[in-house]
């Protein structure tokens, strides 16, 4: 190759990872990866952004839970969710459903993420915990800000 063709595909590849990030960051595990999800949605209940933001303006006392690390949180979120990240789910979803007095497995949990990958995780997760009413938000969060739906930014310290 040339080096003429070289610098012109750097330079698309480049632009590509720039303005797809998600599409260029979901190609860094395997298929398998994204066959494992799959069969794990088909197992959980799910609604897509509409669907959501009906019942984010409805004011459901659902609890709306964010399974993304703090970071990304915290630079912007859905008004009125937890967060909780996937990664700690299983010890700290406890104090957001009443535990130890009056603990409600029955709380209707709708649960989001970035992509929809660990929201989906996250629910099947919360089922086996018992969690009788979850629901995994498929949908990318870039969309609902692009929608003009509200995001809160956390405060700093």
């Amino acid at each position: 190759m040339t080096s003429r063709k070289v610098t012109f595909l750097a330079a698309a590849l480049l632009g590509a990872a720039i303005a797809f990030p998600s599409f260029v960051a979901a190609q860094n595990y395997p298929a398998s990866v994204k066959e494992y999800v799959a069969n794990v949605r088909k197992q959980v209940k799910t609604i897509d952004l509409a669907g959501f933001k009906t019942v984010y303006d409805a004011k459901t006392n659902a609890l709306i839970l964010d399974v993304r690390e703090p970071e990304e949180y915290a630079a912007g979120y859905i008004p009125g969710a937890v967060n909780v990240p996937r990664g700690l789910l299983e010890f700290n979803i406890w104090g957001e459903v009443g535990f130890p007095d009056k603990t409600d497995v029955n709380k209707k949990i709708y649960v989001y993420c970035k992509t929809g990958g660990r929201c989906t995780l996250a629910a099947k997760t919360l089922q086996d915990l018992g969690f009788t009413d979850v629901t995994a938000v498929v949908m990318l969060f870039e969309d609902w800000k692009k929608a003009g739906y509200p995001v809160a930014v956390a405060k700093a310290m």
